[in-house]
């Protein structure tokens, strides 16, 4: 149904002027192009088209106004022409000439020339015919201006599109049927209807066309927009049905954690002994204690193993924590932790984050900073997932921590402390939790009928748990409570996990689960906002109402699976603050609080609104007869309305809010009605909700299913119910949704043009992203009209901006990228696109919930069975169409299956039951149209007789219209079905099911590609509804296929779902529409694709005459079928004759066949019933190659290459007595890679028949790389090339040159290169190279980005200039930003130039993968066998059903053959197109194969780490190289090689195994890699032995083959027929027809220089894919690096393997010895440090006596790693200056690898440990200083840590030395000590203040001296001032120990200096007490003596 309106001219307009025209109708307006410069005469001659969804009416209006076109001011109206279409409606055909009218309705001189057709959809108008339709003149593009209905108001004024500038739709023009995976894929609907027929045209006729009208086209212009332009059903009455059926959500899978804690730095606090946690979710692992550093290297490697669903893996917190001092007895201080999700690193690119530093912080004080950094790798595997891990060659330093953090692109380096608040407000319709046996106990003892729930709400947030109060018996439980989490901001786990649980004295059970995704709730982006939602409801959905004790879905409850019933809804809302950490007030700990909140007002979620939710059951087909044949009625719910069990039907009167009472009196009913308006009572009446169909007894379709005998009468339901109106929400999901669809159907069909390699995808793309434009568009117009409505909250608003914002820029990009479409960039613009889908899906998920999702649920004798669950926004109504939900209004297929974990597997396969369902849900007010979009005929039948009460709804629908067909379904074949028995095969039929009709197919035993050729006839079927309407939108047709088993019932294989091709009985059956074209439909087993079917199916309309006047079926052809009707000539596909061609080369690896071995195989071949079997294997054990290599056979085969049915290869044994056993098959479903193409002689390589001299750099470019890229000298990738002693001895002797001259660069010597140094040096190309790409991309990306800024600059018209500029500036800013960054480290430390090395190819990946699986004439078919195991991965190859390989090729070729191929010299016909091939007979090879290394190999001990060793295995022989183990290691460096005979084809599988060494019990296998290598010995790569980049005689870079190059080159050329090669002097060389330049003089062993033709061979050989007809790219020298996998763990990595393999023909000249790879052994080293002096060391002690500060300082020192041989120098006592003299010698002896620079150390982990195990650290040198104290622990004042490649020169005096040495390390020259060998200086030590700043804490004077061990032997020195070569006693102050000598006078000095006062007066005091008591003393003798006198 379209209108066409064709403007041809406007005359008699007045003066010069460009003229536009804009044509509307229906309100969707047109503009023409602009035609400039036009005088009286406006030529427009353009064609616009309205699809029409209703009949035109004949008062409708079309309008044209001609303007005045200026680009400045606005157009000039010049007259309008007004047009009333009762004329056109009544012919359909119109031409009219008229004048115009101007603004006063007057008639003006200028007249307009029009022709207008329409085709209404019920053909009462005569059709247009071709000629008619197509020579409508045409406009600029050659094309018809067509829109799709979605396209609307896009080009009016008001969407901001400049006239003239608009870009309008231009539709897809398809034959309808035509193309096998045509449009008609389902719910791409095509139009039927007759008028269109000849609009559907293929794109050749329609450029053919285009070019006559448009007069020359750019194809580049030229797009396609949606099938849906030209074809959209008027009707559209019925929504796509999703053919997936299984719920993946819950379902557990495999998935491996690996984490490598490498270092820790910067740690907070003094001499710690430190250890790093590995927690995720209960697990944890510990790496060992590293004593007394801050800075500790671990390399430790831990991996955790989960067997979870997804959602919980990806939940899970994974938790690194330093710990200090950790012991069996103590559990250690935490020192700091980092949190993020297993999530966040799956989102990863690679999964992975490689060598990042993960920031530490304390959870207990959130102001203390950054409490140091951890170094690690964390990779999570899934199955089937590929890491790419980066290269591991050395593991160079970060040093740049802030640019190499542990954080997700975009997060801010600088993460601040935020607090998230989670609010929880009051919870409705919690389910009561009770069985009424609990409830009438409970009654019983407590006499009251009281709720039997006590709810509270735990959220989960970061590994954190808060929970609110819980709520004693409640069934609306109010909180008012806020949990408060404080964690880093952004945070690095994406989901809050917020639980409703019961509480419960024995076990809490959860009552419903829901998640907030952080990135849905906020938006990071310029604009952004923080986190922030409602106050909102949200819903929760989990198991279903009805109760039992036992609950057997909990875990939907838990957030497992998708929930199967309404559970409960949660008013929440969340905010987040960031917090001012230095702020005083702040808490400082990270606990979880909880916190009162007020209460909010009822209104802040939104006004409450009636809802209405209608819904028919139109058919209830296919269920299950498992279900028995009781009655089965159907229940539909929304929230809690319309659940029977614990339901509500109505809120209690004056409240219209949601109430889970089910009792209400009859009274409140009635006061309900008496208490709303009178307009509501008269609409309502007495409307009681019905949720229920009633019941009824199913009748037998088949043998499976059961029907309902609904006819014509289809039962309906109806509920009313109560929400917060926030339609808005759902709406603009839905708009988005929309698009997103619109966009995803573009996008696959695009895929499928690719894939089919049909003509033109770049303009199906075009269109796609045309129609993307304009979508966004029209949202933007749409969202715009967001009243302010009530309960909007802060996350609507700004979501809606940020939306807004997003739609804008997308629908701009859109634009962009539509213009930069081409034929050769589509694939890279698809990807684009996809990234479109991706943003448009996550932006439509509406984070905050509205009303609930309806519920579907089948009950059986009031059983619970099946269920659907239908979005509510998806049958939302809305007036407007974009608005609407995509199923709202209309018949819906629902397929209905079991809850839960019931759903998973074969169960969740099978339909319980399918529906053909109307659903309708909007405002009850708006419920005038519900009924509007259900097929009509039909006749209402309500519950309520009488008058006023038209719009109560009805309880069922009777159909009185009914219309009879014949549906034909022509069953052709299908191909890649699933395996459903033991031997690998199945015997398919399928089951057709239309309506309540089925039929079958025939089973076809033992295929799994069956090709049926049937028709089905299903006659009288009777479908309801107007015969219009059943033509464009018939049912569905399910076609289920099964396998046919003789025992028990038959196994489902898949299903797929089609929509017939309808004709109606007056409709003419004939081209284009009929008879239909065949169509594969994908099939699928639950969620994975199983298979493909190829049919067609056609609706035939019986009318009054009966099936006379059905086109008549061809008979059956053939007598052996029987009653089996074929699939009609018209239909089947056209056949040709072809020939196929079989090499039968051998079978390999066959497994024993019910327990007996397979002896005499024998392979036959079928492809549509034709087939051929080859030469029978006598003897498989001794040759299993067939005598016979090639057969042929001819079938008759289509000439569609698309529709070539699948070739089987089928192995079967002979056995005794004529039995067949059948071994294996396999189906080559595609044969399009064997179709044989004649080479094409015009081609470039055969044109020229001149010589062409081939231009061969003599670098190779990645050489210059330097000057082309800038790398990050931080840079981990870098690897060190190892240049050995002696020649860093020379660069030690450099002669210092002048400054400015540069220093020259000597050629390293050959004598000291080996293989390793090859090795390193390759590995640095391959990594410079690797980033050059990603530079490369980088760069091309910004560049793009550019000129999309610059393009959408333009497209905004008027502010180009100001926003044009800004993304240029912007990208500049920042790459210059990158340049300086990168540029850091160009002054202080120059590039060494790379030494001349040469190299080999080390690849990243298997050889196979860069070289097509060496399949280039000799391809591998794996046989199965066995039923095939259900996966959703189904990409995984199922490695256990393969029980062996049958080797061949096939070739098919159309006849007649030309015969130019037959003519050609030497042709075989015996070998068809199998010509040169070698012979298959036994050959015997000698293997060598060297083994390099391994990485990251999975831990197989208790203790982290595995003993690994190599076992090969190669047919019967095996080598275990077991007593080589290499002990405790994950990354061991092997570097063996192995030789072994093998004879091919018998032993051909070569195997490589790491296995873990045990003491006790069998040895463990981590992994292996399987080589074939039979393939590559015979491939024309020649992967016997790689070519080495030089040829050389002797040294590191010998010869490895035994045939020279020239011997190679000559041997090639004489098997490829090729003239040559002839060498030429001056260095040339030709081969065919082109010459090769190169040296001709090679170097012996002594020097002297030979000629010699080598080095001109090897160019040609290193060249050969050059050249022509036979060229093909040789394998190089190589190390491949293939992948570990183990049977007990598929699909996931178990870690990787550095290997080559060499093969050589025993016929052959032997080989040379085998290279000698063996580990380089680590260099000894003697590192002497002299430690002369320390200044200006901080003073710890005070004085007893006299309180002066002083320091007993000493030195001590290790190398790292090595803590336990730390050596300490004397102590220099009571310095008070902070000065000490030592004069101390540390020596150090240790071993060092050069190439790694790493320190090598082994060592006993434990006491308990068998043996030694070998750690690499960096080499770093550790001083510290100490202040001795002698009763308690000494005091650790300061410390320095030396690199010993790179550390900055010591500063020649004290003062000079500075704290800058260390906080400014990057920036200050390096040295190294293994070059400088000597040096001495000044250092500071540092050490950590209170604020966690580094402060000077002392300098020390250190000489440092290396010495390799042998000089260190010629040289022995003591250690500290010990002979031989003592050093001087330091020179300290005699005062510093002269107390000791002369105590007391040492003691009165001091007691003087500070006592005196107190001294004299003490003395004073002394004296006087002495004169007293000698006073008292003498007293009583002078009185005696005085007596005695006196008397005397």
């Amino acid at each position: 149904m379209a209108l066409v309106v064709c403007l041809k001219t406007v005359t008699e307009l007045r003066g010069k002027g460009d003229r536009i025209a804009k044509v509307s109708f229906r309100g969707l307006s047109f503009y023409s192009r602009v035609l400039e410069n036009c005088e009286d005469e406006a030529r427009f001659e353009e064609a616009f088209r309205w699809p029409v969804a209703s009949k035109v009416d004949g008062n409708e209006m079309l309008e044209i106004h001609i303007y005045n076109y200026s680009k400045v001011f606005t157009n000039r109206l010049i007259g309008t022409f007004r047009m009333v279409l009762q004329k056109v409606v009544e012919e359909g055909h119109l031409e009219v000439s008229d004048t115009l009218i101007d603004d006063n309705n007057t008639a003006i001189q200028t007249s307009i020339s029009i022709e207008i057709w329409y085709q209404p959809m019920d053909g009462s108008v005569r059709g247009w015919s071709d000629g008619e339709f197509l020579d409508v003149p045409d406009d600029r593009d050659g094309m018809f201006q067509f829109e799709t209905e979605s396209l609307l108001s896009s080009h009016s004024h008001s969407s901001g599109t400049p006239p003239g500038r608009s870009s309008h739709g231009i539709p897809t023009f398809r034959k309808a049927g035509k193309g096998v995976f045509s449009a008609m894929k389902i719910g791409k609907v095509r139009s039927h209807k007759k008028g269109d027929d000849p609009a559907i045209l293929e794109t050749e006729d329609l450029d053919r066309k285009a070019m006559r009208l448009g007069g020359g086209l750019d194809p580049d212009t030229i797009s396609l927009a949606s099938v849906t332009a030209v074809t959209t059903n008027v009707s559209n009455k019925r929504s796509k049905p999703d053919i997936k059926m299984e719920p993946s959500a819950g379902r557990p899978v495999d998935y491996q954690i690996s984490v490598t804690v490498i270092e820790a730095r910067q740690l907070v606090g003094l001499n710690m002994d430190p250890v790093v946690c590995v927690e995720i979710g209960e697990e944890k692992k510990y790496t060992s204690m590293k004593e007394s550093t801050n800075c500790p290297y671990y390399n430790e490697y831990f991996v955790f193993d989960f067997h979870v669903p997804p959602d919980v893996m990806f939940d899970k917190i994974l938790k690194l924590s330093v710990i200090h001092s950790k012991n069996l007895l103590r559990s250690g201080t935490l020192v700091g932790n980092f949190k993020l999700d297993v999530g966040t690193v799956y989102s990863q690119s690679e999964h992975q984050f490689y060598h990042k530093w993960a920031m530490l912080s304390d959870p207990d004080d959130i102001t203390a900073g950054c409490k140091g950094y951890v170094k690690c790798d964390i990779a999570v595997v899934g199955k089937g997932d590929n890491i790419k891990t980066p290269h591991k060659a050395s593991e160079t330093d970060e040093d740049d921590i802030e640019g190499n953090l542990l954080l997700p692109e975009g997060i801010p380096s600088e993460r601040q402390w935020a607090r998230f608040y989670v609010r929880i407000y009051r919870a409705e319709g919690l389910p009561k939790m009770n069985t009424s046996i609990m409830a009438n106990v409970k009654k019983a003892f407590i006499g009251e009928n009281r709720d039997l729930v006590d709810p509270y709400v735990q959220v989960q947030f970061a590994g954190q748990k808060g929970k609110t109060s819980v709520q004693k018996s409640s069934y609306e439980p109010i909180w008012n409570e806020q949990v408060i989490f404080t964690e880093m901001f952004p945070p690095l786990c994406k989901r809050m996990k917020v639980q409703i649980r019961d509480s419960d004295k024995v076990n809490d059970v959860a009552i419903g689960t829901h998640f907030i995704d952080l990135r849905k709730i906020s938006n990071d982006g310029d604009k952004g906002f923080l986190p922030t939602l409602g106050p909102a409801w949200v819903n929760m959905y989990g198991s279903t109402r009805n109760y039992t004790l036992m609950d057997e879905h909990q875990d939907l409850n838990e957030g497992l699976g998708e929930g199967v019933s309404f559970r409960a809804r949660l008013l929440i809302s969340v905010a987040v603050e960031i917090l001012d950490t230095t702020s005083s007030e702040i808490m400082s700990s990270t606990e979880v609080q909880v916190e009162p909140v007020s209460n909010i007002s009822e209104s802040a979620t939104g006004k409450v609104e009636e809802f209405f939710l209608f819904g028919s059951f139109l058919e209830a087909t296919m269920i299950d007869r498992k279900i028995g044949d009781k009655p089965i009625n159907f229940e539909v719910t929304i929230g809690n309305y319309g659940n029977q069990i614990d339901g509500v039907s109505k809120p209690v009167a004056g409240r219209k809010k949601k109430k889970d009472g089910v009792g209400e009196s009859d009274e409140e009913e009635s006061e309900l009605i008496q208490n709303s308006s009178d307009e509501e009572a008269e609409d309502d009446g007495d409307l009681v909700s019905v949720s229920t169909s009633p019941p009824m007894k199913p009748v037998i379709t088949d043998r499976n299913y059961f029907h309902l005998p609904y006819f014509e009468k289809k039962p309906c339901i109806y509920i009313k119910s109560w929400w917060q109106d926030q339609r808005r929400r759902l709406y603009n999901s839905n708009v988005m949704d929309k698009i997103a669809d619109k966009l995803e159907e573009g996008l696959n069909d695009v895929q499928e043009i690719i894939k089919t390699e049909k003509a033109f995808p770049e303009r199906r793309l075009r269109g796609v992203l045309e129609e993307l434009s304009t979508g966004c568009s029209r949202f933007v117009t749409l969202a715009n009209k967001d009243q302010n409505l009530a309960g909007r909250t802060k996350l609507d608003q700004e979501r809606l901006k940020s939306c807004m914002r997003e739609m804008e820029s997308m629908g701009q990009q859109a634009k962009t990228i539509r213009s930069q479409v081409k034929r050769n960039t589509v694939r890279d613009k698809l990807k684009l696109a996809l990234n479109f889908l991706q943003r448009l899906r996550f932006l439509a998920d509406e984070p905050q919930h509205s009303i609930p999702d309806v519920f579907v649920w089948m009950m059986s004798n009031n059983k619970r069975i099946a269920y659907a669950r239908i979005p509510s926004k998806d049958i939302l109504y809305s007036i407007v169409d974009e608005e609407r939900g995509k199923d709202c209004g209309k018949v819906k297929a629902v397929f209905l299956r079991l809850p839960g974990k019931k759903g998973f597997g074969p169960a969740g396969w099978t339909v319980q039951a399918k529906l053909e369902m109307y659903l309708w849900l909007g405002l009850n007010k708006q419920r005038k149209d519900f009924l509007s979009g259900l097929p009509s005929g039909f006749e209402e039948n309500k519950a309520v007789k009488g008058t006023g009460l038209q719009v109560v709804p009805p309880i069922s629908l009777v159909y009185n219209m009914k219309q009879v067909f014949q549906l034909r379904a022509h069953m052709y074949q299908a191909r890649s079905l699933f395996a459903a028995d033991s031997s690998g095969l199945s015997d398919p039929f399928a089951r057709v099911f239309f309506s309540t009709h089925s039929q079958v197919t025939e089973v076809l035993s033992e295929t799994l590609c069956p090709t049926w050729d049937q028709l089905l006839v299903f006659d009288n079927v009777e479908l309801y509804g107007e015969a219009t309407e059943l033509r464009d939108d018939p049912p569905i047709i399910v076609i289920e296929i099964y396998d046919q088993d003789t025992v028990g019932k038959a196994e489902f294989i898949g299903r797929t779902f089609a929509k017939p091709l309808s004709k109606m009985v007056d409709e003419h059956y004939g081209p284009p529409r009929f008879p239909p074209q065949l169509e594969y439909y994908q099939i699928y087993r639950g969620n994975c694709p199983a298979g493909e079917l190829l049919a067609a199916f056609e609706l035939l309309q019986i009318g009054p005459a009966g099936r006379t006047e059905l086109p008549p079926i061809d008979g059956p052809t053939d007598v052996d079928r029987g009653p089996i009707l074929p699939v009609p000539l018209g239909i089947r596909p056209v056949l040709s004759r072809y020939r196929i061609e079989v090499l039968f080369w051998g079978l390999r690896d066959l497994k024993r066949i019910n327990l007996a071995q397979v002896d005499r195989p024998r392979v036959d071949i079928e492809c549509a019933g034709k087939g051929i079997q080859s030469a029978l294997i006598q003897n498989y054990k001794k040759n299993p190659n067939f005598s016979t290599l090639v057969k042929w056979f001819e079938v008759d085969l289509p000439e569609n290459e698309l529709l070539h049915p699948p070739l089987n290869i089928r192995v079967v044994d002979c056995r005794a007595f004529g039995r067949y056993t059948l071994v294996g098959s396999h189906a080559v479903t595609s044969l399009r890679k064997f179709i044989y193409t004649s080479p094409d002689k015009r081609a470039n390589n055969w044109a020229h028949t001149g010589d062409i001299v081939v231009n061969i750099d003599s670098e190779p470019n990645i050489k210059k790389m330097e000057t082309v890229v800038k790398l990050d000298a931080t840079s981990d990738a870098v690897v060190k090339i190892d240049v050995n002693e002696d020649e860093k001895e020379k660069e030690k002797k450099k002669k210092k040159k002048k400054k400015g001259e540069e220093v020259e660069e000597e050629e390293p010597d050959e004598s000291m290169l080996d293989w390793w140094s090859k090795y390193f040096a390759s590995i640095e190309t391959m990594m410079e190279t690797l980033r050059a790409q990603e530079a490369a991309w980088a760069e091309a990306e910004e560049r793009e980005d550019m000129e999309i800024a610059a393009e959408n600059a333009e497209i905004k018209g008027d502010d180009s200039h100001v926003k044009g500029t800004k993304p240029k500036e912007k990208t500049k800013s920042k790459s210059s930003k990158d340049k300086k960054k990168n540029h850091g480290s160009d002054g202080t430390e120059k590039k060494v130039p790379k030494p001349r090395v040469d190299e080999l190819m080390v690849y990243n990946k298997e050889l196979e993968s860069e070289f097509d699986h060496f399949e280039d004439w000799l391809h591998t078919f794996n046989l199965y066998r066995g039923k095939a195991v259900d996966d959703d991965d189904h990409n995984m190859v199922d490695d256990d059903r393969i029980v062996g390989r049958f080797k061949g090729s096939l070739c098919m070729y159309k006849l007649p053959l030309s015969d130019e191929i037959t003519r050609e010299a030497g042709f075989d016909p015996n070998m068809g197109m199998f010509q040169s091939i070698p012979h298959n007979d036994p050959i015997n090879v000698l293997v060598r194969v060297y083994v390099v290394r391994a990485t990251d190999l999975h831990p197989a001990d208790i203790n982290g780490k595995a003993d690994p060793y190599i076992v090969i295995k190669l047919g019967k022989s095996e080598i275990k190289d077991k007593e080589n183990y290499i002990s405790k290691q994950l990354n061991p460096v092997f570097g063996k090689s192995f030789d072994i005979e093998a004879t091919f084809p018998m032993e051909s599988m070569l195997t490589v195994s790491v296995y873990d060494w045990d003491l006790v019990g069998t040895d463990d296998l981590i992994g292996e890699t399987k080589i074939d290598l039979e393939n590559r010995y015979y491939s024309k790569h020649r992967a016997t032995c790689g070519i080495a980049s030089n040829y050389s005689l002797h040294g590191y870079n010998v010869w490895r083959d035994p045939q020279k190059p020239t011997q190679l080159l000559a041997k090639l050329c004489k098997e490829g027929k090729l003239d040559g090669p002839h060498y030429s002097p001056g260095g040339k060389v030709k081969v065919s027809n082109r010459i090769f330049l190169g040296p001709t003089e090679i170097e012996d062993e002594n020097g002297l220089k030979k000629p010699t033709e080598e080095h001109l061979a090897l160019t040609v050989l290193k060249h050969w894919e050059e050249i022509p007809r036979v060229g093909c790219k040789l394998v190089p020298e190589h190390v491949e690096t293939r992948p570990l996998l183990n049977l007990d763990k598929p699909g996931i990595e178990q870690g990787r393997i550095e290997m080559w393999v060499d093969m050589f023909p025993m016929d052959g000249p032997a080989p040379g010895p085998a290279i000698d790879i063996s580990p380089r052994k680590p260099k000894k080293y003697e590192l002497r440090v002299i430690i002369w002096n320390t200044d200006e060391v901080i003073l710890e002690d005070d004085d007893y006596f006299t309180g002066e500060k002083s320091s007993d300082i000493f030195v001590r020192g290790w190398l790292k790693g090595q803590q336990e041989d730390k050596q300490d120098t004397d102590v220099h006592y009571h310095s008070l200056t902070g000065e000490g003299n030592f004069n101390w010698r540390f020596v150090f002896p240790f071993d060092y690898l050069m190439a790694e620079e790493k320190i090598v150390i082994s060592k006993k982990e434990s006491l308990f440990s068998w043996d030694e195990t070998e750690y690499k650290i960096p080499a770093r040198l550790t001083l510290q200083v100490w202040d001795a104290d002698h009763f308690s622990a000494d005091d650790f004042l300061g410390a320095i840590e030396l690199d010993l490649n790179r550390f900055p020169r010591g500063a020649k005096t004290a003062k000079q030395c500075s704290i800058d040495m260390v906080l400014n390390e990057q920036e200050l020259p390096t040295i190294s000590i293994f070059k400088q060998k000597r040096v001495k200086g000044w250092w500071p030590f540092v050490a950590r203040d209170e604020n966690d700043e580094l402060e000077l804490t002392g300098k020390v004077e250190a000489e440092l001296h290396l010495l390799t061990a042998e000089e260190a032997e010629k040289n022995p020195v003591g250690l500290g001032r010990k002979e031989p070569d003592p050093l001087e006693k330091p020179n300290r102050p005699t005062t510093s120990l002269s107390w000791l000598l002369s105590p007391t006078r040492a003691a009165c000095i001091m007691a003087w200096r500070q006592y005196k006062l107190a001294c004299v007066v003490l003395l004073l005091i002394v004296t006087g007490l002495i004169f007293l008591g000698l006073l008292i003393f003498s007293i009583p003798s002078a009185l005696s003596q005085k007596i005695v006198n006196f008397i005397g």
